[in-house]
């Protein structure tokens, strides 16, 4: 299998296209928020006239206040995969959320990294509802790390509960589980443009989003699941509802979304810095490259050396 993965605006999507011109293939989506039925501008999904050309899997699976998770998405990845070469076809995983590629491949043998979205959601969580009630949902969800948590401790409750919200798998089950090969074997193209091309890419693009509806894209998507829906709290689509509320200027809410998808596009980059066995490229190969160096590999599944969280 082939995997094109790297941070947000480094040319993923369009190479996956061009190389539909040369394979038969299909792409299976590896992005945490194209899950999300409605959220399409905002997460850059692929046009109805991409999808009618080169099928696409995982997109539209869940609605904005649904629970999704890396879990999830790796067992349905795998179905899909399997579908794909059933039908004598290529399966291509296309995305940037790294934790789910290494869901897919590896299993959950890590706690992935912090993520700033969760945090600030639980603190306002706890601004209203108190530290108790966040609490309590760690309770019913890990028992055994909430004994071990004192009922106030905001930072270590997120913490439980953000790894939970990622993954699907309790902290405690996750400490006790050591590294295991995933079913599936990838050859792993990371395109890895340096930062500063990829904030000049950053601007542009979400301008275009703006241009292109999604301030309405999120009135829409607010007026039927709800302001608070935990998919709305995504890059750009918190920053205009922040604005849809008075609370920044529309001018504001974009700068403030660039800046935050630039600092999202280098935590993918120091994510995808950890698998050394990928071809790293700072721009796109060609078509033809790409399926040399494809074909050129040995077919072998690695097996990497356990590790305890």
């Amino acid at each position: 299998m082939l995997a094109i993965v790297g941070p947000t605006a480094s040319g993923k999507s369009l190479l996956a296209m061009r190389l539909a011109e040369r394979l038969p293939i299909e792409i299976v989506s590896c992005d945490s928020q194209q899950v999300y039925a409605g959220m399409d501008i905002g997460t850059a999904k692929p046009s109805l006239a991409d999808r009618r050309s080169v099928p696409h899997h995982l997109l539209d699976v869940v609605v904005p206040t649904e629970t999704f998770h890396a879990a999830r998405w790796a067992n349905l990845a795998r179905v899909a995969i399997q579908h794909i070469l059933a039908r004598g076809r290529v399966p291509v995983v296309v995305g940037g959320t790294g934790l789910y590629l290494r869901a897919l491949l590896w299993g959950l043998f890590d706690a992935p990294p912090s993520d700033p979205a969760i945090r600030e959601r639980h603190k306002d969580e706890a601004r209203v509802l108190g530290v108790e009630a966040l609490h309590a949902r760690l309770a019913s969800i890990d028992p055994h790390t909430a004994v071990q948590v004192q009922p106030r401790d905001l930072l270590r409750i997120s913490r439980a509960l953000e790894i939970y919200e990622q993954t699907g798998i309790p902290i405690s089950a996750l400490r006790m589980r050591q590294s295991a090969p995933g079913t599936v074997s990838a050859a792993v193209l990371i395109l890895d443009p340096p930062l500063e091309v990829l904030r000049q890419r950053i601007g542009p693009r979400f301008d275009a989003m703006i241009a292109s509806g999604l301030l309405d894209e999120v009135r829409i998507l607010r007026a039927r699941f709800g302001r608070d829906a935990r998919a709305l709290q995504a890059l750009g689509y918190r920053q205009v509802g922040e604005h849809l509320d008075g609370l920044l200027t529309l001018e504001e809410a974009v700068a403030v979304a660039k800046a935050a998808t630039s600092a999202y596009a280098r935590r993918q980059r120091t994510w995808f810095r950890k698998d050394r066995d990928a071809w790293r490229a700072e721009v796109p190969p060609s078509p033809a490259q790409l399926i040399d160096w494809w074909r050129s590999l040995p077919e072998v599944v690695p097996t990497p050396e356990p590790r305890l969280i």
